[in-house]
């Protein structure tokens, strides 16, 4: 298996109502089965997910954090770990001020599995491709440092690969493993984008069939509180 992984380039500085689907399919080559990537901050400006903030005042989006959260889990000086009205359990719930302007600050969007099927379903009206869309943010990982891009929105992947039921390299049935394809794929396509060089999306080539197909983060991926060993 190979998989080819390109950042988009060219895309202009993203404003309310700009229609991404359109300027995604202008600006990348795609093609049939490809997976597009979509950084949460680009949804969340083009949908008007942004809130004014004091540019003067590094905490001056903490109210909006805790608008923001349906429940505190941990404070720990100016880093709140909270749960979101999504189910994901974040810093900040989310809120997010780098790479927007001074005086603004990012929120999640409403829905990210519906912004996910309104790009896929625009770049299919555009140019007839069939192509998965993820909507991906950055989070931190309990018990390791430093952060990794994952899904928070999906349309046309499956979040879940479920290898239940199937044999090991060694032929033994596997019984418990089920893979995050969603999250694996957005990690991998934040290696293109990185988080400094204004490239907020990007096009994974050769995703396999199998990985394809219907599927929702909030429904597949979040984890209830009564399978949560930790809430």
């Amino acid at each position: 298996m190979k998989l080819e992984i390109f950042g988009v380039e060219g895309l202009p500085e993203i404003t309310a109502g700009d229609d991404l689907a359109s300027l995604i399919s202008d600006a990348a080559n795609l093609a049939d089965g490809d997976v597009v990537v979509v950084t949460q901050k680009i949804v969340s400006k083009a949908e008007n997910a942004m809130v004014a903030v004091d540019p003067n005042d590094p905490l001056s989006h903490k109210p909006v954090v805790e608008q923001e959260s349906v429940r505190i889990l941990r404070r720990r000086g100016d880093l709140v770990i909270s749960e979101t009205k999504h189910g994901f359990v974040c810093a900040n719930a989310g809120v997010d001020r780098s790479n927007v302007a001074a005086d603004a600050a990012a929120l999640l969007p409403d829905d990210s599995d519906r912004s996910a099927r309104r790009i896929r379903n625009g770049i299919r009206a555009r140019t007839g491709l069939d192509v998965g869309v993820i909507v991906s943010d950055t989070f931190g990982r309990p018990w390791r440092r430093g952060v990794a891009d994952v899904a928070i929105g999906v349309a046309g992947v499956r979040p879940i690969l479920d290898l239940r039921g199937t044999p090991d390299a060694s032929g033994r049935e596997l019984q418990v493993t089920e893979v995050a394809i969603v999250d694996e794929l957005a990690a991998a396509a934040e290696l293109v984008m990185g988080k400094t060089s204004n490239v907020p999306v990007a096009v994974i080539r050769g995703a396999d069939p199998d990985w394809l197909g219907p599927g929702s983060i909030q429904a597949d991926l979040v984890r209830p509180p009564s399978e949560d060993l930790f809430r």
